[in-house]
């Protein structure tokens, strides 16, 4: 039998990585002779370079501004002229000192300063994963780490930050890294938001990273001012931006990038499977087991777990899944692909003892799971 494992992070407790591994060393404890392909992935957000270091990619470290100016260590990677930036390496929520919000004033630069450094190794593609980020600049900041000057009415560089997008007067897109022009960029991302309104970037992500009504009320009028400067300076190609799916992605990254990069959105899921090569080691394959932390609604929208179960099912092999825990019906997790699900918390209904014993309770749940595919 051949099996091949590609879930996503377990997250709070596990890596992409350490996951599968775990779900392996369960499964050929109780069948040893099963052949197993391990295949880490993501959905473009956060796990995605560990996905793309896992599948070949060389990891690079980076010592960058963090989201509030902060010197952190980001890593990025590359793998002949192709380079992958995980967004929340260097301007990430988790990074925030003292897990302390900063909505208003969180930046990008860091991002940029890895896209700056994936350039100058000589790369020409470059796929910028978004999500997990921790503020909602519009991009400005990753710009400005590029070469790119935002100025206020005096001609000074504006401050860090989204709320600080209200006083750019001027922009400059003459310092651009030499490289920029010659490159490549794409925009991982499964998120259809445009940049502004209801649906925007702020309105929609604002919240999760410490904005109050009035932050959000401010930064959506930010952004849009933003935007219209950006597009006196670019042309028709920000206008068209501003409203373009997944422009509202990672804070407005995604509008920055399309508006002055020419970046290009992709599926992140799909994005992911071309970097793991995951078709054509899927080919072959007896059982797909996929999964991650939770499999909930928004699993439903385009996750890795969801897209990767689909895309064996349209070759007709069965997809059993492994969750930390479930909230969707059995109608509806049979409706995404799965002919089997087996979560943690049905081992260990405590949350935190499942979190702290991840990796034994997935090795558990492969054995049981290796078990039953015998008697079956």
């Amino acid at each position: 039998m051949r099996i091949v494992i590609a879930t996503d992070k377990f997250k709070g407790s596990l890596s992409a990585s350490e996951a599968v591994q775990s779900l392996g060393r369960g499964i050929k404890a109780a069948l040893p002779d099963t052949v197993i392909e391990e295949i880490p992935i993501a959905d473009g957000g956060e796990g995605t370079l560990d996905a793309a270091v896992a599948a070949g990619f060389t990891k690079h470290f980076e010592m960058v501004s963090g989201p509030t100016g902060l010197p952190v260590r980001a890593a990025y990677a590359t793998r002949d002229h192709e380079a992958v930036i995980e967004l929340a390496q260097a301007s990430g929520l988790a990074l925030l000192p003292g897990n302390t919000f900063d909505p208003l004033g969180s930046t990008t630069f860091g991002t940029g300063q890895l896209i700056r450094a994936a350039l100058a190794r000589g790369c020409t593609r470059v796929i910028i994963g978004a999500g997990g980020s921790a503020g909602t600049d519009g991009g400005a900041g990753l710009l400005v780490a590029l070469g790119a000057e935002f100025l206020d009415a005096d001609g000074k560089p504006v401050a860090r930050g989204g709320a600080a997008l209200a006083h750019i007067a001027r922009v400059k897109l003459d310092g651009l890294d030499k490289h920029v022009r010659s490159a490549r960029f794409v925009l991982a991302s499964d998120v259809d938001n445009p940049l502004l309104g209801p649906r925007g970037a702020a309105s929609v992500f604002g919240p999760q990273k410490g904005a109050n009504e009035q932050d959000v009320q401010q930064l959506d009028r930010a952004l849009a001012h933003f935007a219209h400067v950006l597009g006196t300076a670019i042309g028709p190609s920000a206008s068209q931006a501003i409203r373009a799916a997944g422009s509202g992605s990672a804070g407005g990254v995604g509008f920055g990038l399309m508006a002055a990069l020419a970046a290009h959105r992709e599926s992140g899921v799909e994005l992911v499977h071309h970097l793991t090569n995951f078709q054509d080691r899927l080919a072959g394959a007896d059982l797909l087991i996929s999964g991650e932390g939770r499999l909930d609604h928004q699993s439903l929208g385009g996750k890795a777990a969801v897209g990767t179960a689909q895309a064996a099912m349209a070759r007709g092999i069965p997809v059993i899944a492994v969750c930390g825990s479930t909230n969707l019906t059995g109608q509806e997790l049979q409706a995404a692909g799965f002919s089997k699900t087996y979560t943690l918390r049905d081992l260990e209904p405590d949350l935190q003892i499942c979190l702290e014993n991840a990796s034994a309770l997935l090795e558990t749940t492969g054995r049981m799971l290796a078990q039953n595919l015998q008697r079956s």
